[in-house]
């Protein structure tokens, strides 16, 4: 197989850098493998090793610093065809920690190649998290008052399956680069190396030293038996019968009820469903064919506080999803309405306000519905869902028959049995 390097972009990194010795050796993996350009994607970050994405003549992504671990994962649940190789240095690897363990935790099918010279080269020569504490760096004394990570080690007792150690200067890199790549999970490979521009000036050293280093260490080479499992994406569609990026098409069933953009809200209180009363809402304009937004707020606790969905309705596409002003405004409670008590002055004039018998409204230029909820015997969890029901009555925005349709698509057995119930009962409630 012929290289996949980039000849209209040959390595720059400073003389001697052992950087350019992993860069040809990944590239070896690669023609091992057998591996074309359109089958690779390169995913860095910042910093020397977020040079090797323009190297390459593969698919790439270039990410802030410490997170390319999750950009990887992204790009390998969406495209599981794709072999996916992230490269960070021991920078990016220390700024990204909680990345990197949960990528060892949750075993997706990539390789991370960590770029480990011990410093912050790229801007100045800093101590990073693998910076030995004898060292001398261009931070002076912090490196002293830490422990190095050794790497392996905290991948390994995170869960990596397949974690490897090994120098640049190893005549089987290039073999060791490829059994990681074709290993099915994560795979890690430590590669130590020297940074000519900054570390090595300060901390005379020679590849034998880095070799006995290396041999003191606890030997990692491969896959660890301990943490053998299944791969996560295919592991996750065995479960649920799809992948995680894998949304089901709302197919359009319905001519569009109206043909100008409204904006409805839902005011209630935690555990009055109102959010999931508005994701159905939006599942039923979308069966016909309109775009939604929908946008949500509520406090940090569970069983208190305001609840408030904000849904865009219209036949046209939706470029901001912030109501302006309402052309429904379903108010369930004492605390949603204060969470938007702003709204009911901007209420259009032709519009309607759904309230529950009992719940205070401040002036609106709308019409005002009475919902004697608790006479109907219609339970506080119930009642956003009741209000659309009554919401429908005019088909505007959406009809009834296009609720129960999304209540069918999205709902099963005694959840959709007791909700397609509830919106037939609250077709007939009676409002005053």
């Amino acid at each position: 197989m012929p290289s996949l390097l980039n000849p209209d972009r040959p390595p720059a990194f400073c003389p001697g850098c052992s950087h350019e010795q992993s860069l040809h050796a990944l590239d070896r993996a690669f023609q091992k493998l057998g591996l074309t350009a359109s089958q690779v994607v390169m995913v860095s970050d910042i910093g020397c090793s977020g040079l090797f994405d323009t190297f390459f003549t593969t698919h790439a992504l270039h990410g802030l610093h410490g997170r390319a671990l999750t950009y990887g994962a992204g790009i390998k649940l969406a495209q599981p065809h794709l072999t996916v190789v992230v490269t960070m240095g021991d920078g990016g690897l220390g700024i990204g920690g909680a990345h990197f363990l949960a990528a060892c935790r949750r075993n997706l099918d990539l390789t991370l190649l960590v770029l480990n010279n011990f410093n912050f080269g790229m801007t100045g020569g800093q101590f990073s998290c693998t910076t030995p504490a004898p060292a001398s760096v261009a931070s002076r004394f912090l490196n002293a008052m830490e422990r190095p990570m050794e790497v392996c080690s905290v991948a390994a007792a995170a869960g990596a399956p397949f974690v490897a150690r090994s120098s640049v200067c190893e005549k089987d890199l290039a073999d060791l680069l490829a059994r990681a790549i074709s290993f099915e999970g994560f795979s890690l490979v430590d590669i130590w190396g020297l940074c000519t521009g900054r570390y090595l000036g300060k901390n005379p050293g020679a590849p034998q030293e880095i070799q006995n280093t290396l041999a003191g260490l606890p030997p990692y080479r491969g896959p660890v038996a301990q943490n053998l499992r299944r791969e996560y994406a295919s592991h996750y569609r065995e479960h649920t019968g799809g992948a995680p990026w894998e949304v089901p098409e709302i197919q359009a069933q319905f001519r569009p009820p109206i043909t100008e953009r409204r904006e409805v809200v839902l005011l209630g209180t935690a555990g009055d469903r109102i959010i999931s009363a508005g994701t159905l809402l939006a599942h039923a304009a979308v069966s016909a064919g309109m775009h939604v937004t929908q946008k949500n707020d509520y406090a940090i606790t569970v069983m208190r506080g305001p609840s408030v969905t904000e849904l865009i309705i219209s036949p046209e596409p939706i470029t901001y999803p912030g109501v302006e002003r309402p052309d429904v405004v379903v108010a369930l409670s004492e605390e949603g309405v204060r969470r938007r008590r702003e709204l009911f002055a901007r209420v259009k004039p032709e519009g309607r306000v759904v309230v529950a018998k009992g719940v205070a409204l401040p002036p609106t230029p709308a019409s005002v519905l009475h919902v004697d909820f608790q006479a109907w015997s219609i339970k506080r969890r119930e009642r956003a869902l009741a209000a659309l029901a009554v919401v429908a009555r005019g088909g505007d925005p959406v009809t009834g028959e296009m609720l129960e349709n999304a209540a069918a698509s999205t709902l099963r057995g005694k959840s959709l049995d007791s909700t397609l119930a509830l919106l037939n009962r609250a077709e007939t409630l009676p409002v005053g």
